[in-house]
């Protein structure tokens, strides 16, 4: 049955990869004017469901195989999250008809989802602190309520890759290319980590956690941070340079450092063979864009998933965090960041519908809305120790 699962969500990756590339071919030809899709659109989403479908049947057998909701680490939370999202862009696509929403849409899912290969895919029993109906309540509640929120993000991308100005630098063309280089990181990240899994490195510490008990510790990409008082324990491996706090994952903020210096240089690299900005060069696929119909997407996906994801976030996080440690709130950094998400598409929605940010402010926005969801689901998880830590394994 596990391998059943891992099959499907090898069909669904390569069905999801087909995809964009007829979406990318919807877009070259003049949309009919009947339907606003024409035949490389209808294909491209034809695939794309028959993807979720295998993505689903992935979650279903692996739900049978584990013997509870596969959504108890990073790769299986991951891994929803990207199937999520495949099914609120779903919604949208025949909501709005705009094939341009799955050529900006799935290339992101396709990253979450050679993302989350990159860490353990064992099955394994559930820590007694997950051993609850609510595991399965808050959390599918939650990557709902981002997938859908998510969906803003795209639709935000699409509308500055076409208004912002690529003729002259400018504070916007800085800050639209700092996107593209985080989204090309999470590439970096696939590149590193399997080029290392393929080789066999790894490395083993001694070293002294917060509790101050000693623990082993293994690397499976060269150290530039150690763990606290860490020894290294294998011959011949690179040694840190920097040996980081208990409080820190130092193997973990490894990974986030060694993704960032993998981005920046394919960022380099595709900037000398592009010969001009990552968000100039995908202009032209924006050039028949309706910009209402965009920012009328990215605003509707945040009023649809602020609610879910407060219910699951919020609501939800509570009644269980009161179950099992017996206090509704903690100040837990995965609880912070929850909150400040809450905040912000709040006052999202606040300044859409009391100040007038409509169009290129609400795209802004909405691209900032998921780079603080991607902060909690990657740097929270990778960086910052606290009773969400089991999410990291």
């Amino acid at each position: 049955m596990a391998a059943l699962s891992s099959n499907l969500l090898y069909i669904a990756f390569l069905l999801y990869l087909i995809a964009i590339a007829f979406f990318g071919g919807a877009i070259k030809e003049k949309d009919s004017k009947k339907t606003g899709v024409n035949g490389w659109g209808k294909i491209g989403i034809i695939l794309t469901i028959i993807g979720f479908a295998a993505q689903l049947g992935y979650f279903i057998t692996r739900w049978i195989a584990a013997g509870h909701t596969p959504v108890s680490n990073l790769f299986e939370f991951t891994t929803f999250f990207g199937m999520a999202l495949v099914g609120a862009f779903i919604v949208f696509f025949f909501m709005y008809r705009t094939p341009v929403l799955g050529l900006f849409t799935l290339p992101i899912v396709v990253l979450i989802i050679a993302y989350a290969s990159m860490f353990p895919t064992d099955i394994s029993p559930l820590i007694p602190a997950l051993q609850s109906h609510w595991l399965t309540i808050h959390v599918i509640t939650v990557s709902l309520g981002e997938a859908i929120l998510s969906v803003s993000f795209a639709a935000g991308l699409i509308y500055l890759v076409k208004v912002v100005d690529q003729t002259k630098s400018s504070k916007k063309t800085f800050w639209l290319e700092v996107v593209m280089y985080g989204l090309i990181s999470t590439l970096g990240f696939v590149i590193v980590a399997s080029a290392f899994s393929l080789s066999g490195y790894q490395a083993s510490f001694n070293w002294i956690d917060k509790n101050g008990v000693e623990a082993v510790q293994d690397y499976t990409i060269p150290a530039i941070t150690g763990p606290h008082e860490g020894e290294l324990m294998t011959k011949g491996k690179m040694e840190p340079l920097v040996e980081m706090p208990a409080l820190i994952n130092a193997k973990k903020l490894n990974t986030v450092i060694w993704s960032m210096g993998a981005g920046l240089i394919l960022y380099g690299l595709l900037r000398l063979i592009l010969r001009k900005r990552v968000s100039a060069a995908l202009q032209p696929l924006g050039k028949n864009i309706k910009l209402d119909l965009v920012d009328e997407i990215s605003y509707r996906s945040v009023l649809i998933g602020f609610p879910v994801f407060a219910l699951g976030g919020l609501v939800f996080a509570m009644i269980w965090a009161q179950i099992a440690w017996t206090r509704f709130w903690g100040w837990d950094p995965k609880e912070v960041w929850a909150l400040i998400t809450f905040l912000f598409y709040a006052a999202f929605l606040h300044l859409r519908l009391s100040k007038g940010w409509h169009g290129e402010k609400s795209a802004w926005l909405a691209v900032i809305g998921f780079i603080i969801i991607m902060f909690n689901l990657i740097a929270v998880n990778l960086v910052l120790a606290g009773l969400h830590s089991y999410a990291g394994a």
